[in-house]
């Protein structure tokens, strides 16, 4: 009997499904995420002096130092976390455009902990642009979080590995 394809005597490896819509679109958001945060660090960092302004309005007992301090501080922690936020995006997207189950449910609980910071935002000195970009991107996060739990999205993380 002819056989069209040299066999090992083990079964074909089972074919992946094409990716559900509702995983593409949080693929899609998630890009966009990593873009929106990138575009807010930029920005961030073109409109530093209204960093100390903030801080200023903020907490007008404050000396100079205390307000320069504060001001280097809030500049290196929003360039360290804007860092990490693109970092995050684009390693959440990647992993599940490969079906890994756990970047959906990693992805979950960074949106938590970004939903922990935007309203962490909202108490302390901030620019009004800051906080425009703070809600897209949680808002991007939010609609990818919800794409990565829709049922259709299920089989696709579910599946074994290859």
């Amino acid at each position: 009997m002819h056989q069209p394809y040299p066999s090992s005597g083990q079964a074909p490896a089972p074919q992946r499904p094409p990716m559900p819509s509702s995983v593409l679109t949080a693929i899609r958001l998630m890009y966009a995420g990593a873009a929106l945060s990138t575009v807010e660090l930029i920005v961030g960092l073109a409109t530093i002096g209204s960093v100390k302004t903030a801080i200023k309005k903020a907490y007008p007992n404050y000396t100079a130092s205390q307000v320069h301090s504060l001001e280097v501080a809030s500049i290196v922690i929003g360039v360290l976390v804007g860092l990490v936020s693109i970092g995050l995006w684009l390693w959440m997207a990647r992993a599940s455009a490969a079906g890994r189950n756990y970047a959906r449910v990693t992805g979950t609980v960074f949106f938590g902990l970004s939903s922990l910071f935007l309203l962490l935002s909202l108490r302390s000195p901030h620019a009004n642009l800051g906080l425009i970009f703070n809600l897209l991107v949680w808002l991007t996060g939010l609609g990818a979080v919800i794409m990565f739990w829709r049922s259709e999205s299920a089989p696709w993380f579910n599946q074994p590995r290859q």
